[in-house]
């Protein structure tokens, strides 16, 4: 064993090692998604007096954390979203309504003299100005009071608490303390109470919570006439349950928020749910890795033995970076992880080719020469169609949101690990394993000494392609005119994510007609209801922004039809964050065409860049219309399926065109449409093998995945066949066109 060779064996003997230390002492932080919850996107607003600037959303954060350590919810997690956003995670609560409701309560709590009831014209729906400094409101019975101006403010109190009295008969009722200028100025208000007699509303004092009376008590007859309660205690009585009292409590000591705040966004996904998505998950990745790892070990025999033992080792060293840098793993960041098992073993593919290459052309003389050219002339290929995924996973970071975000931070840490397993831990199996005498002696062994079942008959058939490249630009135009026509024709769904609304779904005990259940929803008031079957005996209902009391009338219908009907996922989106995501997705889009566009053109040519944009855009409007066809919704986990094949499409045509560019090299005079001839026939192999890893993978994830990755897989399916499909006929076809226009430039390019 050479220098070389050790150093990179006692440094995959170390990340190993390392990774597994981490993982079984670090655990990874599920998202709510995965472990049922409730996520909020709260935006603060600003009113005639303060402006929800930053600093106002920065204390209006302070006061939610109250609020929320209050509430006593396990591990709850607050961040700020932008200037005037706030994220609040929920483990394990299932009441958005609850939650939604004593966090956006503004809290302004205030204490004021009654002065009287209002008289006839008084209206107590709003307040109304009677003379300065007064206004009416209706108590708790729905009384006019005439209320003077505000006496104190819940900056004065010192604490709440709420308390039940079984033996005063109070029941639950908050208690309230006073603290400095606070017991002055209660005493001040009692005692001028108190000079009233008995029965007349201006002995009354009424607490007053955001604009709303909810007690207004008389001052007891013991209390003397401007004295007053200089014990600075009093009590909040009214007709309060335990958790309203509670709340109370909390809103009390939580203390108001600087400015109003509204939910745009609400997610509640039932624990159910999210433990049957791991368990999908988790399935569809034993399955797919042993029928991936089956499949490299057939074509590659020995070396795909190691290969799938690096897939384990991958696996782990992922996990571990995730758990390592408190990374949340989201759905669809479960997916990405099952997902980069595939192209995981692109790499490996890559290197086993090119050595195949070596050794069966005669130019190396044992395996261990082949593998170790095989390692080297295929990192260029690597390390380009890597990077290329690495940008698509960049930019779902930085431009998506939620779980999608997620998603690309596995499919970037993925990509990295696929890496160093391939490059590192893989290579030094193959290494050491190849340098035994056993197997020196049997070179078949190995996997490298065959030619392959796809480079047999393509070396056998000698197919030239390229020879009439406007054939299969008619055929990709036709494919483009198919799917543009759905989209025409049948529209694109947009899912709640980017048009705003509410979506919801059950799972009952029978299946039910969603036919009957949307005739019952118009009959109820919501003719605009989607209403589609999800599973086995799932229901889903898709409406406009409903209201929580909205909500309950629609869960009501349904459980009228169901018998039955649980509740395992609820997401509302407000109209303008659904128009601001939607716009992002186009953003992300655009951005990715230019920034894999740039880089490509670094890298090679401009025709060979534009030719790659080309065909990952056909890949992109093929999808979208396939979708379209099929009535399939297009949201955020959409989005990051497309991205991801954008970086699939990306891959083939890099590995394409860096073989393009290497045979340049060698005979610079040979027309370009016989040199991708040849590379093609070198290269799809690779593709091809590649392709159908990937393709257990999804499979398995499209089969067992369950209703929340279904279409994440499908779309991923469709694109990894048009991907594939593209990269040879449709890339290679327009750069060739492309070169022919530029006739005077060579085709070598830049390294």
């Amino acid at each position: 064993m050479n220098r070389s060779v050790r150093v990179r064996a006692l440094l995959a003997l170390a990340v190993i090692a390392l990774s597994l230390y981490i993982a079984v002492t670090v655990p990874v932080r599920l998202g709510l998604d995965l472990r049922g919850g409730t996520q909020l996107v709260l935006q603060t607003r600003s009113t005639p007096t303060t402006d929800a600037d930053s600093e106002a959303t920065d204390r209006a954060l302070e006061v939610l954390r109250g609020r929320i350590d209050g509430l006593g919810v396990a591990e709850p997690t607050l961040v700020r979203s932008g200037e005037n956003r706030i994220i609040v995670e929920l483990p394990g609560v299932q009441d958005p309504k609850r939650a939604a409701d004593v966090l956006g309560r503004t809290a302004q709590l205030t204490f004021h003299q009654v002065l009287g009831t209002a008289d006839s014209s008084g209206d107590a729906s709003r307040p109304l100005p009677k003379r300065p400094r007064e206004h009416v409101l209706p108590d708790e019975s729905g009384t006019p009071l005439r209320l003077g101006a505000a006496a104190l403010t819940g900056e004065d109190v010192k604490e709440a608490a709420a308390r039940f009295d079984q033996q005063g008969g109070a029941g639950w009722h908050v208690t309230v303390g006073f603290e400095g200028d606070g017991r002055t100025g209660w005493a001040r208000l009692t005692g001028e109470a108190a000079c009233h007699p008995a029965g007349d509303p201006a002995r009354r004092v009424a607490i007053v919570l955001d604009d709303k009376v909810i007690s207004s008590p008389q001052v007891d007859p013991s209390v003397a006439c401007r004295t007053g309660i200089r014990d600075g205690a009093t009590q909040i009585t009214g007709s309060f349950g335990p958790e309203e009292a509670r709340e109370l409590s909390l809103l009390v000591n939580g203390g108001a928020l600087p400015v109003p705040v509204e939910t745009v966004e609400q997610r509640t996904v039932g624990p159910t749910l999210g433990a049957q998505a791991i368990t999908a998950s988790s399935w569809a990745a034993a399955i797919g890795t042993a029928l991936t790892s089956l499949f490299i070990i057939g074509v590659y025999r020995l070396v795909g033995v190691l290969a799938a033992v690096g897939l384990v080792c991958y696996g782990l060293v992922s996990y571990a970076a995730l758990a390592a840098l408190g990374a949340t793993l989201t759905l669809p960041g479960l997916a990405g992880f099952v997902l980069a098992i595939g192209m995981a073993v692109d790499a490996n593919v890559l290197v086993f080719e090119r050595a195949r290459e070596e050794y069966t052309a005669r130019r190396r003389p044992s395996t261990r020469s082949a593998l170790t050219a095989g390692f080297r002339n295929a990192f260029s290929a690597i390390a380009d169609s890597n990077i290329t995924t690495l940008i698509a996973a960049a930019l779902l970071f930085f431009l998506a949101s939620g779980p999608v975000r997620g998603f690309g931070v596995t499919l970037g840490i993925g990509v990295l690990a696929s890496m160093f397993s391939a490059l590192v831990i893989t290579r030094v199996l193959a290494e050491v394993a190849v340098s035994r005498p056993r197997v020196r002696r049997r070179p078949r062994l190995t996997g490298i000494a065959t030619t392959g079942a796809v480079r047999a008959g393509l070396t056998r058939r000698n197919p030239r392609l390229m020879r009439r490249p406007r054939r299969w630009l008619a055929v990709s135009a036709a494919a483009l005119v198919l799917a543009g026509s759905g989209i025409a024709v049948r529209g694109i769904d947009l899912g709640v994510e980017f048009t705003g609304g509410r979506l919801i779904e059950y799972a009952t005990t029978s299946p039910l007609d969603p036919d009957r259940v949307r005739t019952a929803l118009a009959g109820a008031g919501f003719p605009r209801a989607v209403v589609q079957s999800s599973g086995d005996t799932g229901l889903t209902v898709r409406t406009d922004p409903l209201t929580n009391a909205e909500e309950t009338e629609v869960t009501g219908t349904v459980r009228e039809l169901a018998g039955r009907a649980d509740k395992v996922r609820d997401e509302l989106i407000g109209p303008s964050l659904g128009e601001e995501l939607r716009r992002g997705a186009l953003i992300a889009l655009a951005v990715a065409l230019g920034a894999q566009f740039v880089y490509l053109a670094a890298r090679f040519r401009w025709v060979f860049g534009t030719a790659a944009v080309v065909a990952f855009a056909h890949d992109v409007v093929i999808l979208v219309g396939v979708f379209a066809w099929l009535g399939r919704p297009v949201d955020g986990v959409f989005l990051a399926a497309l991205l991801t094949v954008i970086g699939y499409s990306v891959n083939d045509s890099v590995v394409l065109f860096d073989r393009v560019r290497e045979l340049s090299r060698k005979s610079p005079a040979s027309p370009l449409p016989d040199i991708t001839d040849q590379a093609i026939v070198q290269t799809l192999p690779r593709t091809v093998n590649t392709g159908m890893g990937a393709a257990f993978i999804l499979t398995a994830l499209a089969v067992l995945g369950g209703s929340s990755l279904t279409d994440f897989a499908l779309a991923l399916l469709i694109g990894l066949v048009v991907g594939t499909y593209s990269s040879v006929l449709t890339a290679a076809p327009v750069a060739i066109r492309l070169h022919h226009r530029t006739p005077h430039r060579q085709p070598s390019g830049r390294t």
